[in-house]
Parts: C-alpha cells; structure tokens; sequence
C-alpha cells in the first residue's frame, strides 16, 4: 500500500533549498524573523524569559565554537544533552549541529547508572547537564568516563532579576543545588569565552560544517527499551529536515509565517517535540513557549494565561488531563488555532471532549523514534477522527502478515515504512539494524489497518497484542470503550495468563470518584460495545497509571508488577 498524492499545492519533502543541515534552520530563521521571540521559558508562578531568533542563532554559535575551538572536540564527536525545556536547550542543540557534532538527548531523569549505561554506548566526549540533576554525575562517569561536563543552570538566560530570585529558591529554600562532584564548566562561561574565540580569531562557524553531506549523522536519538541499554537511532540532518518539510507540506499554508505561538510542554529531548516544535515551529517562526514541567497539569495555567497560545503539541493523556481541569474547561484559550497529537493513541473520547471545549479538532499523526518521527498525519483537508490519517509526501507504507505478505483492506497488518526520513540503522547494533530495516523498509512493530480512501488506523502494537482462546485482542480498542465511560479518567489494558485461554484481558483504571463505576458497571459497558472475549476478565482500580517522560502509559510496568507479584 503505497502513500496517497499529496494534493495539488504540494511540492517535493525538501521544501526550502537553503535548508541542508539542522543548523540551516536557526540561521534561516533568524535572517527572516530576527528579533522577534523564538523561545519562553514560562514557570508556574508566571515568572518567565525569552530570547530572539538572532539571539538563538548567535549564542548557538558561541556554544558550537566553545566545543571545537575550546574543547577540541571532531567533526562527528557526541554530545550529549541532559536537560527540561528551557532556554539552554535551543541554544545548545543548535550549537552542536553547527560544529559538526552528534547530539545525544537524554532524559533528565535518568538514575546516574542509566546516564552512565547511555554516555558508554553512546561513547559521549561532552555532556551539557542541568545543575538540579548534577548529583548523578559521579555515578554515571564511573560507568563511562566523561571528558567534558558542562553545567547549565535552570534560569539561564532568564533576566538577571528573575534568575536570581530562582536561584535562592533552589539554594536555600528547596536545596535543589547538589554539589558537583566532577571538574566542570559552566554553560554561561562556555558562550562568553565561544563569543571571545569567535571575536578574537575571526571564526566564521558556517566552515565548521563547510563539507558536512546532509546524509551524515546528526542525532542519537534513543529508543525506549525494556531492559538494558536502549537502541540508539541514527538520524542524519537529511531525515530530520526531510521530515520538517514533509509536515510543511500537510499543512499546507496552515501555518502563519512568523505569527504562531506553540506551546511546547513535551520535553524537547523527545522527538517528537524536537521535530515538531523545535525545528517545525522555529522554522517557521513561532513562538515556542517552553513548559519545564507539565506535571502537575496546573502548570500550564499561567501559560495559557499570559500568552496568546495558537498550537500546541500532546499526548492522549496530555489532553486528557486538560479537559478535566476545571480552570481549562470553563476558560479554554480563545486564541488556539490548532492541536497536534502524537506519542500514542489518541482516544475517540478524549478527542471529541477537547473539541466541544476549545471547538478544535485535535489533529493526531503516527510517528516512530526511528522515522524522525512523522509518518502519516491527519491535515484539516484530509481529517478523520479516530485515525492517524495519510502517509507523509514521499513516504510509502505496506500492511504486512506473519509472513511479509501484504494484508487486504480492512485486515490488520504491521506497519512497514519507507521514506526520506527513516533512520539509517541501530548505533553499533548490526543485528537489530537488519531485523527492523528489510530491503530498505523500516518494521515498525506496530499493527494498523487502511481504508478505501488511504486512511489507516492504529490497532496496537504487536508486542502488546492479546491472545484470548486463539482470538487477538487489541488493548487500544478496549482502552477506548473503558475511557468513553463517564467515570474513567484513564484505563490501561494488558494481557495475563489464564490456563485453557491462554490470556486474559485485564484492565487497570483510574476514576473519577465522585462518579465511581463498579468493576461490573464497567464490565456491562464494555459488553455493550465489544465481542464478549474482549470484556476485561480482571478490572484493578489506581490512584495513577505509570507513565513515560512524555506521558505515555507504560503497560510494561503494570505487567512487570503482576508478575513479580505472582499475578
């Protein structure tokens, strides 16, 4: 099954020439929009900061000339990232981009073995760490020896008033400053000595990648695993600009040059929101108002507030715990222009809420760490609520059995992608680069169905399927009809032994109290809308469901849990 024509207005993906590598972008963006705001950093008190597209553009390129010419850092070198949404982020990942080197997003709450596990794998000269998290540190250079440890703090290049404030408050009032236990610099030092070095020896920092071929790696972009070290997915500049002008073009003149305000509550070390809000929304020169914690979700208020927000980026349970804030409810943002779902199912319920509160549809794509991440998308000409609606421009996708044959319409079938922006392979991982990229197709492990007219709908992941007397079993659906209940705020599904059967469907939900069903009020509900071998055996209600740095639900931790309790 291949991809539908893009329509009429579309171009070719590669939708700006002078854009061949990530660090074009900043430079594209800060030439046409300048001083206009490219980045706030918005706390949940109201305190805030914000900084230019020159500004982004020149001290990403103080950052790229302090890591080669003070650091001595090559062409291909990796660094990595460790830091919330904040006003260092843009500025650090655009730097390494435009010295030539490998960024490596890590997730600011690694414990220091899984930072060390990462750095080791990833074999890291340089990490940029914020300073809350610095404690960590000893732990993972015992693992993996770090060369260069550069601290930023969480209020840089807020205003001097502001920063000050935050850094008492840390100091002395939450003690959030750990000692540092490694030879260090300090990311403020680091951009004034790169301006000096820049001043002084007349360093132009385009040369840096003078010779740079799009197709050369850009990014480590790890992979979620379930035990040990996660994959880590090579992306070269080529798929991450591929895939920004891909999203260019469904949008399709959606998108106001230069007048767009994006709240950005998604870490920017996830890529989701580091193609789509950092290099999609920078490029066309949005406003990207940084959310260093989503949680709880009251933190977004002041943002809302203050700021005339016209897209924002989510997760199903993103969403969802907005449409159950009352101050969101009864006052949704007048200005919203527009929402993007990604990261995992988005529920039908949870959908059809957020529109009849903000009067907007909520548009959902597909995406994978490995495909940069967009693959399909629902665009406002071609919406279907309900699906993750057509493949990208350029981008192929087939529907295929146990055997690799391909399924007909309707039948589920696991996702095989080919596109400009699949990942070159697994870093240092041959084997499990050969298993998942066949003939030039990328396995995506996950099982979808299409449509007549090109749309296809996510049923679930392979792995999470399951298998009730030799009938397969899809936990999003049965996520879906347990969520529709008036009085589940969220439910999560996985499969459990069960002898002759062989699995049972077992249900974990959270309710809203004040409208408590019974494990057989819920049952009777979900009778009423699917075959009976997929009503939830076992219903366990939780106060919170274990969720991802993102926010997405983690069945492998409630499995985990059952079966170390013997469940």
């Amino acid at each position: 099954m291949t991809n539908q024509e893009p329509g009429p207005e579309a171009g070719p993906a590669q939708d700006v020439s002078t854009i061949r590598l990530i660090g074009d972008i900043a430079r594209n963006s800060a030439r046409i929009y300048g001083a206009r705001t490219a980045y706030s950093i918005v706390l949940p008190n109201g305190m805030y900061g914000r900084l230019s597209f020159e500004a982004i553009d020149s001290l990403s390129d103080d950052f790229a000339a302090y890591l080669r010419e003070e650091l001595g850092l090559h062409a291909g070198d990796r660094v990595a990232l460790q830091i919330p949404n904040g006003l260092t982020f843009p500025i650090a990942a655009f730097g390494v981009a435009k010295a030539g080197l490998v960024l490596v997003n890590t997730n600011p709450l690694y414990t220091g073995a899984e930072m060390g596990r990462q750095f080791a794998d990833a074999r890291i000269r340089a990490l940029v760490i914020v300073d809350m998290f610095a404690d960590k540190l000893t732990e993972a250079a015992s693992i993996h020896p770090i060369e260069h440890v550069i601290i930023a703090a969480v209020s840089e290049k807020m205003p001097r008033m502001v920063s000050g404030v935050i850094r008492l408050v840390q100091r002395y009032w939450d003690r959030s400053l750990p000692m540092v236990g490694l030879p260090h610099h300090l990311f403020g030092d680091a951009l004034a000595r790169g301006a000096a070095l820049r001043a002084s020896r007349g360093i132009e920092v385009k040369d840096y990648t003078a010779d740079t071929r799009p197709d050369e790696l850009a990014m480590l972009q790890y992979t979620g695993g379930t035990t040990g070290v996660a994959k880590g997915a090579m992306l070269s500049h080529s798929n991450l600009v591929s895939n920004v002008g891909q999203a260019g073009i469904c949008f399709g003149g959606e998108i106001r040059p230069g007048a767009e305000v994006v709240l950005t509550a998604l870490p920017l070390y996830h890529i989701f929101a580091f193609t789509a809000n950092m290099l999609f929304f920078h490029r066309w020169g949005a406003e990207n108002i940084l959310i260093p914690n989503p949680r709880p979700i009251s933190n977004l208020k002041r943002a809302f507030e203050n700021h005339a927000v016209t897209w924002m980026t989510g997760v199903n349970t993103l969403f969802n715990a907005l449409n159950n804030e009352f101050w969101f409810a009864e006052d949704p943002p007048k200005s919203l222009r527009g929402a993007v779902a990604g990261g995992m199912a988005l529920q039908a319920s949870v959908a059809e809420r957020f529109k009849a509160i903000t009067g907007i549809d909520v548009l959902e794509g597909y995406g994978l760490t490995e495909t940069s991440p967009i693959v399909t998308f629902n665009s406002r000409r071609n919406f279907r609520l309900g699906t993750i609606g057509q493949p990208m421009p350029e981008t192929d996708i087939r529907l295929l059995d146990a055997e690799g044959q391909a399924v007909g319409p309707g039948e589920p079938g696991e996702i095989a992608v080919r596109g400009p922006q699949v990942m070159r392979g697994y870093w240092n991982r041959p084997e499990e680069t050969a298993a998942t990229l066949r003939n030039g197709w990328l396995m995506t492990g996950d099982i979808a169905t299409v449509d007549s007219e090109g749309f296809y709908r996510i049923v679930d992941r392979k792995k999470d399927m399951v298998l009730v007397s030799g009938f397969n079993v899809y936990p999003n659906e049965v996520e879906d009809v347990l969520s529709a209940h008036p009085g589940v705020v969220e439910a999560a599904v996985i499969g459990v032994p069960d002898g002759a059967a062989g699995e049972a469907v077992c249900a974990f939900v959270v309710l809203r109290h004040r409208e408590a069903p019974t494990p057989g009020q819920l049952r009777e509900h979900c009778k009423a809308h699917l075959a009976a071998y997929k009503v939830p055996k076992r219903i366990e209600f939780r106060e919170q469901l274990p969720k991802s740095n993102v926010g997405k639900i983690l069945r492998r931790e409630l499995r985990a849990e059952l079966e170390k309790a013997g469940g």
